[in-house]
């Protein structure tokens, strides 16, 4: 049995402003608005299209080492993260939670790619959640937008 699927929404929702992607969830404004009358199945494609940019993002970036010690690193940070998703999506959830405490990614077993040893966590933090939302903006227009606004 597959795990009920949560709204995805953090309380930061752009879409009243008027955003056709949220910068908060990264769902679009038709999603964040019919998200209660979807079924689970339609719940579940738009959660694992979102994990699917997340971990993209993620992986340009960063390089889990040890599963186990992130985990555990979770559990005793007292983190909370979705068991049933990808390592990558429970790693955000630590950066979220604490970039600015992790001094060591190491102890977290996780890696910073060359290109990005340099960069601040929160920073980085920061550049995915940015880079995940114009991932999201950008299948949007592609692919959903151009069909919603048919313009003569």
């Amino acid at each position: 049995m597959r795990p009920r699927v949560v709204t995805p929404c953090i309380g930061v929702c752009s879409t009243a402003l008027g955003d056709e992607v949220c910068r908060g969830c990264k769902r679009y404004s038709h999603e964040v608005i019919d998200w209660n009358s979807y079924s689970d199945d339609q719940k579940q494609i738009i959660d694992q299209r979102l994990d699917g940019f997340l971990v993209q993002v993620i992986e340009n970036k960063l390089r889990i080492d040890d599963v186990g010690l992130l985990e555990w690193q979770l559990q005793t940070q007292r983190i909370r993260y979705p068991v049933h998703k990808s390592p990558y999506i429970w790693l955000f959830q630590l950066l979220r939670a604490g970039a600015g405490q992790i001094g060591d990614s190491a102890q977290f077993g996780f890696s910073i790619d060359a290109e990005y040893r340099d960069e601040p966590l929160i920073s980085l933090r920061d550049m995915i959640d940015r880079e995940f939302y114009l991932l999201s903006e950008a299948y949007y227009q592609r692919y959903i937008g151009r069909y919603l606004r048919r313009e003569p």
